[in-house]
């Protein structure tokens, strides 16, 4: 039962560790924008977990089964065509909005997890404070 409890707290922490890998490769993208060949890269994490929780869900009928071990993946990406001479497919402007929603994400997944320890510790204070 009590590990149950922290399975929420689980996925809060792989997605910061996440949106923490997810910022270092967007910087690398940005740092590469005049890299002649350079492809962007990108991480995916939301379908993979989404695809392994659909497969949880259906292996047991009422989804109350752990969650699925997901680990987030760099992957480049060789299917954006580039209109530029020297094959690199990152876009600048694209890069900084992502850049920006990502830092806005890690921002609310450590609120989320720092509003669940405070709830754990009222918990254990008995709620008194």
């Amino acid at each position: 039962m009590l590990q149950g409890m922290f399975n929420g707290l689980k996925l809060r922490e792989k997605a910061l560790e996440t949106a923490w890998l997810r910022n270092d490769v967007i910087a690398q993208n940005i740092a590469n924008v005049d890299t002649p060949g350079y492809k962007k890269k990108s991480v995916a994490f939301e379908e993979l977990l989404n695809n392994a929780m659909t497969n949880t869900y259906q292996q047991n009928k009422y989804g109350t089964g752990k969650y699925p071990n997901v680990t987030p993946t760099v992957v480049e990406d060789n299917s954006s065509l580039s209109y530029r001479l020297d094959g690199n497919n990152v876009d600048f402007e694209r890069e900084a909005a992502a850049m920006s929603k990502n830092a806005i994400k890690y921002y609310a997944l450590s609120q989320s997890v720092g509003g669940y320890f405070s709830k754990l510790k009222s918990v254990i204070n008995g709620g008194s404070r």
